[in-house]
């Protein structure tokens, strides 16, 4: 492999030193010993990237003597003018590489192999190289501190904003990814996204051991996340509810276990008895596609869920040695991306696990459930206030006010001010939204530059937006709410976003605990309230076994790099059974359950899964903030736009407090006595 910062010591040209020397004497003689210190930096940074290749002696020197910035007037130019610039390439790259994958990502019709194509294609991938090689990333490291993690969390809060921003600047250039270990990169992470964006269950066409069909026709749920919610939803079914939730259980399991029938999977001509795994042609016609001439077979799926999850790590491991400082994917999602060490956030996810409040929470939804707990009680939705309401009345209401995406996008600015934002700013965050239909479950789009808007993509089935829709619909519109504030009103767009995915996801977190709100149902009394902290600690629960299971898959995956897919579905699975033993099992009372193991995300989205617990615990803080405040709006531009400084920076500044789940667990404890005197 091509050389990094890595080992670029190893074979830095024998005249480097020498130059350094020389350079160093005469830059702080032309621009005064107030400059040394800047100097000696600018040097070492730059030839800690320096190749061969890069040019010799004479051209190092002379590259040195014309871009140090040695007064501040031109240092302020050269600062103002790659942030306005780097926002426009940003800004455009994302624009394409958006158009790029829009016939992956919208329901548009059919996705041709030419789209996976454009899909999977990083039009930014060789920028990096680029920067090198014509010098310009050089400029950046001569003039701008690299920092470390420890120096931004010890020095970080006395830093002025500028200097924030400078450390940002000079981060962007830490790394010197060849483009090619980019594209592999992006190539893998779409087609991931691919494969689980069409890994539907056509609900109608599973029997169960009398040959009865439990779910209404033409039902067709994505996994993980429609399965799940179908599940939640069921708690309202009192007729068949129990029944189709084991049957959902048994559902995943095959799909995590990889003992679910190739054949069924997006298949409607076909019905499956998830139990007995038989499969057959179907009895009942329920869509528009078009008889398949495979032959029907129970055939497993043949482990394609590991090998694409291990397509994964093989790309994010060409990555690992150009980056010095992090040279494992674990390392960069968590010193890098989170800034929050992995072992502190292992330690706040097995805080909340681990909580004597756990078992109390269990025994109190048996209580109501008349039950023992099943697995599938991770998810249960009980305490969610509103869940009087059956799906099917909660999908009547949304299909009848959101028929099409157009009608969403129009309602935008009322739905914010339901939330608190005024008339003024609700009109402008709208402005900057633009609603697409989904063909997978949804998300949010970013913009990258001021000029450009969000994109809130959702699912709307031909009949209009379900409840399923709407609530991940308005988590999504918290994405573009925060992306917008943090992007057009932050001072610096080198700061513009938040310090990680954990804090966009708590800010969407908020949004979405107030959707039956949104539906003008009942606003929450104090009773109320105290359910929704229980929902928001179970589901904290539950995921925080979920973010523990990714985190140990990526470990495995590093200690076995010659493993077979197969091979790493039984560590997978095993890794499943070995937190649910250990923190699930004494509330549920049943050992080696693979649930954990089921979401889709740590198939497509390189060890994401533990922004979720986090942002749950930051979720909680910051809105207990808002209720102190008063309104939601505000508030949520307040913090929004502080930009992307350390998380316990941003959160001190939204909150008073650092990140962590003391805060839940204490309100949580109030809650259980509050739940308990319904």
């Amino acid at each position: 492999m091509p050389s990094s910062a890595a080992n670029t010591a190893a074979v830095q040209p024998a005249w480097m030193n020498s130059s350094i020397a020389k350079l160093k004497t005469e830059l702080v003689a032309k621009y005064g010993e107030a400059q040394r210190v800047r100097a000696e930096r600018g040097l070492k940074q730059v030839s800690e990237f320096w190749r061969t290749q890069d040019g010799d002696a004479a051209t190092f020197e002379d590259f040195v003597r014309t871009n140090f910035a040695g007064d501040q007037a031109t240092l302020d130019t050269m600062f103002n003018r790659y942030q306005i610039l780097l926002e426009q390439l940003s800004g455009h790259l994302h624009e394409i590489g958006r158009e790029f994958r829009n016939q992956q990502d919208l329901d548009l019709g059919p996705v041709l192999p030419f789209d996976e194509l454009f899909g999977g294609y990083d039009v930014g991938a060789h920028i990096s190289d680029d920067f090198f090689n014509n010098k310009l990333a050089f400029i950046v490291l001569l003039n701008f501190p690299l920092t470390t993690l420890e120096e931004r969390m010890q020095e970080g809060p006395s830093w002025t904003r500028r200097q924030w921003a400078e450390a940002r600047l000079a981060e962007g250039f830490d790394t010197r990814i060849p483009a090619e270990v980019n594209l592999a990169i992006s190539q893998a992470a779409a087609d991931s996204e691919q494969y689980i964006a069409q890994y539907n269950i056509w609900m109608h066409h599973l029997l169960d051991n009398n040959g009865q069909r439990l779910f209404p026709p033409k039902m067709r749920l994505l996994s993980h996340w429609n399965l799940r919610d179908e599940i939640k939803a069921d708690y309202a079914d009192s007729q068949n509810g129990l029944a189709k939730q084991k049957m959902i259980q048994q559902v995943m399991e095959r799909i995590v276990t990889q003992t679910i029938p190739q054949v069924v999977i997006d298949n409607p001509n076909v019905d499956w008895n998830p139990y007995t795994n038989e499969v057959k042609a179907t009895t009942e016609h329920d869509s528009d596609a078009k008889p398949s001439d495979k032959p029907i077979t129970s055939a497993r799926e043949p482990d394609t869920r590991y090998a694409m999850l291990q397509k994964d790590y093989f790309a994010a491991r060409k990555a690992d040695p150009y980056s010095p400082t992090a040279p494992t994917l674990m390392a960069r999602r968590f010193d890098e991306d989170r800034e929050i060490p992995e072992q502190r956030v292992k330690a706040m996810l097995v805080q909340v696990l681990s909580s004597p409040l756990v078992a109390q929470t269990g025994k109190l939804i048996e209580t109501r459930l008349g039950r023992p707990l099943q697995p599938f009680d991770v998810w249960y939705n009980g305490f969610r206030p509103g869940s009087k309401f059956t799906e099917a009345q909660l999908d009547e209401m949304v299909a009848k006010r959101y028929p099409t995406a157009e009608a969403y996008q129009k309602d935008i600015p009322n739905l914010l001010m339901k939330l608190g934002f005024s008339p003024e700013k609700a009109q402008y965050v709208a402005n900057n939204i633009i609603v697409d239909p989904a063909r997978g479950s949804g998300h949010a789009m970013g913009a990258s530059m001021r000029a450009e808007k969000t994109h809130l993509r959702t699912r709307i089935e031909k009949t209009g937006m379900d409840y399923k829709g709407f609530n991940i619909a308005v988590h999504e519109m918290g994405h573009n709410v925060e992306q917008t504030f943090s992007l057009n009103e932050v001072d610096y767009t080198l700061l513009s976003g938040v310090p990680n995915t954990a804090f966009t996801e708590a800010l969407a977190f908020v949004f979405q605990g107030h959707d039956l709100e949104l539906l003008g149902l009942p606003a929450p009394d104090a009773k109320a309230q105290a359910e929704k902290t229980l929902n928001d600690f179970w589901g904290t629960y539950e995921i925080a076994g979920v973010g523990l299971v990714d985190i140990g898959v990526w470990h495995w995956m590093y200690d076995h790099p010659n493993a077979t897919p197969k091979e790493l579905n039984d560590a997978t699975v095993q890794l499943s059974k070995d937190v649910w033993n250990k923190y699930y099992a004494p509330v549920f009372h049943q050992k080696d359950v693979v649930l954990l193991g089921i979401y889709s995300h740590m198939i497509s989205y390189f060890l994401y899964l533990p922004d979720y617990p986090v942002g749950h615990m930051i979720a909680f803080q910051i809105e207990e903030q808002m209720d102190k405040a008063g309104a939601i709006g505000p508030e949520f531009e307040r913090m929004a736009k502080f930009g992307r400084v350390t998380p316990d920076l941003w959160m001190k500044n939204a909150t008073g407090k650092p990140v962590g789940p003391d805060s839940l667990l204490a309100a949580t404890e109030k809650a259980l006595v509050t739940a308990s005197k319904r």
